[in-house]
């Protein structure tokens, strides 16, 4: 949620930021604004909706030439959705201009006191406090930098600052708390952005910025301090894709181009990770094999898709390691009071990083004595970066909103794993251990030949698009991807779509069933203890006049004569089926969307990462 960009440079500022911000539209937003300085001024433009609503208010009234300038797309949180609660935010004096991602939460007392002191708000946010603060700041501060450090000890909350003040046109600083925030470092000029995309066109240079730290840009110099002034030790990394890998490369939509891109993500994220004996070698997990073989529960915490990620995880983690594992919505965890020691392992999994609810849940853990790992999709970001050990998903930039090849390589992150967790501890896998190596390594392979049949599936789409209703359910795994598909037809499609246990059809879910409603089976290999029972499932729905859409394995005939439709999925061990099984319902999530008329890749109220509690 919340883009953010800024440059100072030789380049022509607006350009720079308007192209960072299109960069950034993945992230959902409602409204979009720019401030630039030049002569001594700021000058701003800001409007709700979409980013071309800007352009069309710039192109109406233009702004000056600048070589320094900030950016924001907004996702409302304080204030309606509007031209004057868009960002940029000025001071009454008009020198200071101020973006924000992220919730101040004293906010109220601080629009108090500013009140109390003469100060007319003209919007319903917290960020126009920090314009009003940093102004009356900067009487005494010496530097811009100063008053934004001054200020920030005044605030609590998450949040992510960046002003720029008019009598130092080349200069843009930032603070950041808990919200996200890189550097890019180029050849006299330098960029601040909430994610790399914004400024990979021009260097792949980043610098991580830590808790509480404040930086200073100029066309020649970073410098990072933390709240109090002291320098900061800050880490650089290079970015490993271009500019390229985030465009839509010939595909209509970015949804579309990474679906495709599933096949090779699963590839990247195992290449060099399991050698030809089976045996699984994971850098940076942090963990020696004595904390892990000390470890007698796991808990996986984390949001949404990443969620349902944690769920197969579970499966996995217990059948092959035989160590108790729980499955924790981050929101909910740490409020709950849970049970945590030295001897429990906390497994965070965040595409991009930066999900509070997840980070929040993750420091919390940390804090009571427990070792956390992170999977994660996004080098240096806060998730990481405060774990004992990170394994990085290899997805590459993903910027649908809707999750699709990071889900797919959470789940391959989490059996490479499980997998070594088996190998740390001895415990045998029920299978050999080069078994499954060998039919992990062919699921990239399978996954594709999946993707060779979604002309069947947009059809099979196209079909039942008039439906008010889909009902997933599944047995083992195939119960979390349902839930999967389910939530990928509430973001995209915005209709009514459950997920449940097949076995829990009896136990009050079958009362939804009606004449024609659509339900979708995800059925288990053959020879699985739970594939008779779902196929009496898949005879009970079709008997109350269901219409049963039913993914099995290309050999399994018993569910021939009770399935309406049929979707055929390659086979493959039980665990590891969700990497086939969860494919076909992306794109007829997506084809669904797409029918009625929708925007796939930027649904409505969604933010692709969610940096707010």
């Amino acid at each position: 949620m919340c883009g953010i960009v800024g440059y100072v440079g030789p380049k022509q500022a607006l350009d720079v930021v308007i192209e960072g911000l299109r960069r950034l539209e993945y992230r959902g937003y409602d409204s979009a604004g720019v401030a630039i300085v030049a002569d001594h001024r700021i000058d701003t433009r800001k409007k709700a909706g979409k980013l071309a609503n800007l352009e069309a208010e710039i192109e109406l009234d233009p702004l000056p030439a600048s070589h320094t300038g900030i950016g924001h797309t907004r996702w409302a949180t304080h204030g309606a959705p509007n031209d004057v609660n868009a960002h940029p935010h000025v001071s009454e004096d008009g020198t200071i201009a101020v973006i924000h991602n992220g919730i101040i939460e004293n906010f109220a007392v601080l629009r108090d006191e500013l009140i109390a002191n003469g100060v007319k708000l003209r919007s319903e946010t917290d960020t126009e406090v920090v314009a009003h603060l940093l102004a009356a700041q900067m009487k005494t501060s010496s530097n811009l930098a100063d008053g934004l450090r001054a200020v920030c000890q005044r605030l609590t909350g998450a949040f992510t600052i960046v002003v720029v003040h008019s009598e130092t046109p080349d200069v843009v600083v930032a603070a950041r708390r808990n919200s996200p925030l890189v550097v890019g470092r180029g050849v006299g000029e330098n960029f601040l952005a909430s994610d790399v995309a914004a400024f990979i066109a021009h260097t792949r240079n980043a610098i991580e910025l830590g808790q509480d730290q404040v930086v200073e840009i100029t066309p020649d110099s970073i410098t990072v301090t933390d709240f109090f002034g002291a320098p900061a030790t800050v880490h650089e990394y290079e970015v490993t894709w271009d500019a390229s890998a985030a465009e839509k490369g010939g595909y209509d939509l970015f949804m579309l181009k990474e679906i495709a891109e599933q096949p090779k993500a699963i590839a990247d994220t195992l290449l060099g990770r399991i050698d030809a004996t089976g045996k699984v070698s994971l850098e940076g997990i942090g963990l020696s094999d004595d904390e892990l073989k000390s470890m007698k529960k796991i808990i996986i915490t984390a949001c949404g898709t990443a969620y349902h990620a944690g769920m197969i995880a579970k499966y996995a983690i217990e059948h092959w390691t035989r160590v108790p594992c729980e499955v924790e919505l981050a929101s909910e965890f740490r409020y709950r009071d849970p049970i945590l020691t030295d001897d429990t392992l906390v497994i965070s999994i965040s595409q991009s990083g930066e999900t509070m609810d997840t980070l929040m849940a993750m420091r919390y853990a940390r804090e009571q004595g427990s070792k956390v790992l992170a999977i994660c999709n996004s080098n240096g970001s806060t998730i990481p970066r405060e774990s004992d050990g990170v394994i990085y998903t290899h997805a590459g930039p993903e910027v649908a909103v809707a999750s699709t090849k990071a889900f797919l390589t959470q789940i391959v992150a989490c059996y490479l794993f499980a997998m070594y967790l088996a190998q740390v501890r001895g415990t045998g896998f029920g299978e050999s251990s080069s078994d499954i190596a060998l039919e992990l390594g062919r699921m990239s392979a399978k996954v594709d030949l999946v993707l060779d049949t979604s002309e069947a599936i947009r059809e099979l789409a196209q079909e039942i698009s008039d439906a008010q209703s889909i009902l997933f359910i599944g047995r083992s795994v195939g119960f979390p991807v349902a839930l999967e598909g389910a939530l990928k037809l509430k973001e995209l499609a915005y209709m009514h779509a459950e997920g449940f246990a097949a076995g829990e059809l009896k136990h009050g879910p079958i009362a939804l069933l009606e004449e024609g409603l659509p339900v979708i089976v995800v059925v288990p290999p053959q020879g699985h203890e739970l594939h008779d029972k779902i196929v009496s499932n898949i005879q009970e729905v079709r008997a109350r006049g269901a219409k049963t859409i039913v993914l099995a394995e290309d050999d399994d005939m018993t569910i021939n004569e009770f399935a309406h439709h049929i979707i055929r999925l390659p086979k493959c061990p039980d665990l590891l089926q969700p990497l086939v099984a969860t494919v076909p319902l992306q794109i007829f999530a997506c084809e669904m969307a797409t029918v009625k008329g929708y925007d796939v890749d930027q649904p409505r109220n969604l933010a692709k990462s969610v940096t707010v509690e």
